[in-house]
């Protein structure tokens, strides 16, 4: 039956644009050009320098005949360039790969060679890094070094090849500052790339579109209450799923980017000072580098700060010291897969007048759906029935909505797999409360989140089977009061075989990001069962007991 309200009522230019965050940015410079928007140690840039620069980084990277589908990386730390390369890179159709700054060169050089990169973006850190990258890719990229004022220290470590590069600022002076950037064509255009942690054999590459970060960028406002002039401390890495759409999200609001070089207590608490932060986010190991900074460092705060966290749930006592200190926590729950946050642990009021422990309880939970998911549940992967709602029966996470990844780059079986019968599949393991709230309670594919960092235990075990030594090795997370938690590795010998854990620990820093060496190294057998898979629950069961 022919639906009257479609005839001849057509989209055309005039009801009909593809949406994108890159919008919030024309819109915030047109509106409010003196209003500051980036302040970056002396640096400060109001909205109208910030479109600016953006436009002139996609007509330079335009000039460079970089365009739709073309892949530019970004390798920076939390500065005014990354904001610019999330507005640039895209204006230009180009897609942005953000590269975590802590990876070794193996994996960065397998990251530039799966997504094509053309042109990197690099901080003057990381630049040996990068270099050391490219000896081992494929890929020749164009090289572009920024320079931030901010840096003091020497740089990364890593090998200095003769790769030459241009300067970040004498590009973006060849660029246009009125330059007409592209819309997209279609909403369902590609705007970033953003790799996971490689949990079953080489990272994944997660392809996000216009729409998607249009929709969770306001959703992050509209979930975290942010008003209009709200001023963000960038604690959380920009690398991580894009900031979690943060660097749009601001734009959309006039709010203010504090950029931070170092996540350290003092120019955290001194930031928050004196600019009057709202709002920050990050892992709870940047709670306790804030609760456990010096009193001679802290400050009083005149208003409650919004900090937002995921990754584990963080422990009653430190909940207690952030209140205490003037911080109000709340719990987020996503992936990179997901554009980051999706799930809230939206508080209510009267949870309030609990007692602290049966709050903290509350809080650890993961929580609803954001506003612009449309679905979230916990389904039986087998039959995708929804769980009972009763806190105890185990399923597996699953998202619905236009804040879903497009798919994998070039990975067609996994995108498949991924998203088996209309949902997309986490492979986090949880329960959902008679209220609708979820709550992780494992993690199917063994991902240790380590300081708000995904560490593959498979990656850390295939490290250690490469030593004659080591016969069996399965690797668990292992509770860390600083870290949330840390790889502790179980390690059966090869016979007549010895090796120390300091050895081991030395043979893991050189394969390893420092942060993926295990922690810990515990010698004994390691159960299995009739078929010979590894118990992993007994072996965290076992932790719970060293």
């Amino acid at each position: 039956m022919t639906n009257p309200y479609d005839l001849n009522l057509d989209r055309n230019p005039a009801n009909f644009q593809p949406l994108t965050p890159l919008t919030f940015l024309e819109r915030a410079a047109s509106v409010f050009p003196d209003h500051t928007a980036i302040i970056h140690g002396s640096l400060r840039l109001s909205y109208a320098d910030f479109y600016a620069r953006s436009r002139r980084l996609g007509s330079a990277l335009a000039l460079r005949n970089i365009g739709r589908g073309d892949t530019v990386s970004a390798l920076l730390a939390n500065t005014p360039a990354m904001l610019e390369c999330h507005y640039g890179v895209p204006m230009c159709g180009a897609v942005l790969h953000s590269i975590n700054t802590r990876l070794d060169a193996a994996v960065i050089a397998f990251q530039l060679d799966h997504a094509g990169t053309r042109l990197a973006i690099v901080d003057r850190e990381f630049m040996p890094l990068m270099q050391e990258a490219l000896t081992l890719a494929t890929v020749k990229p164009v090289l572009v070094q920024y320079d931030d004022p901010e840096f003091t220290g020497q740089s990364a470590s890593g090998i200095q090849t003769e790769f030459e590069f241009e300067d970040y600022e004498t590009v973006l002076s060849g660029g246009d500052p009125n330059y007409d950037w592209l819309m997209p064509a279609d909403e369902w255009d590609a705007i970033s790339i953003n790799y996971t942690s490689g949990t079953t054999g080489a990272p994944k590459g997660v392809v996000s579109h216009h729409r998607g970060a249009y929709l969770l960028a306001q959703g992050n406002a509209l979930t975290t209450s942010m008003g209009k002039h709200a001023v963000y401390l960038w604690t959380l890495p920009m690398f991580h799923c894009n900031g979690w759409c943060f660097p749009w999200t601001l734009s959309a609001i006039i709010g203010t980017h504090i950029c931070l070089r170092q996540v350290r207590a003092e120019p955290i608490w001194e930031a928050i000072a004196q600019y009057n932060v709202t709002h920050l986010c990050g892992a709870p190991i940047v709670m306790s580098l804030i609760i456990g900074a010096s009193e001679e460092i802290k400050h009083p705060l005149d208003t409650p700060v919004q900090f937002f966290t995921a990754a584990a749930p963080p422990p009653e006592r430190l909940l207690a010291d952030m209140q205490t200190s003037g911080f109000e926590v709340t719990h987020l729950y996503g992936l990179t897969e997901t554009y980051g946050p999706a799930v809230v642990n939206d508080w209510h009021a009267e949870w309030s007048d609990l007692p602290a422990s049966e709050q903290a309880t509350l809080k650890a939970r993961q929580g609803v759906r954001y506003l612009p998911l449309e679905g979230l549940d916990v389904l039986d992967p087998e039959t995708m029935t929804p769980v009972p709602r009763d806190g105890t029966t185990l399923g597996e996470v699953m998202f619905r909505g236009n804040v879903v990844m497009k798919g994998y780059f070039r990975n067609p079986e996994a995108t498949q797999k991924s998203f088996a019968g209309g949902w997309f599949h986490s492979g986090d393991l949880a329960v959902i409360h008679p209220d609708g709230y979820l709550q992780l309670k494992d993690r199917s594919k063994d991902i240790i989140i380590s300081g708000g960092e995904n560490i593959s235990s498979l990656e850390v075990e295939e490290a250690l089977y490469r030593h004659s030594a080591v016969a069996v090795a399965a690797v668990v997370a292992m509770p860390d009061d600083k870290w949330g938690e840390t790889p502790c590795a179980f390690i059966e010998l090869t016979d007549g075989h010895d090796v120390s854990e300091d050895e081991l620990h030395a043979w893991c820093r050189k394969l390893l990001a420092n942060y993926k060496v295990p922690k810990r190294f515990v010698f004994a057998a390691i159960p299995r069962t009739s078929t010979g898979k590894i118990q992993k629950f007994v072996l965290r069961a076992q932790i719970k007991r060293l």
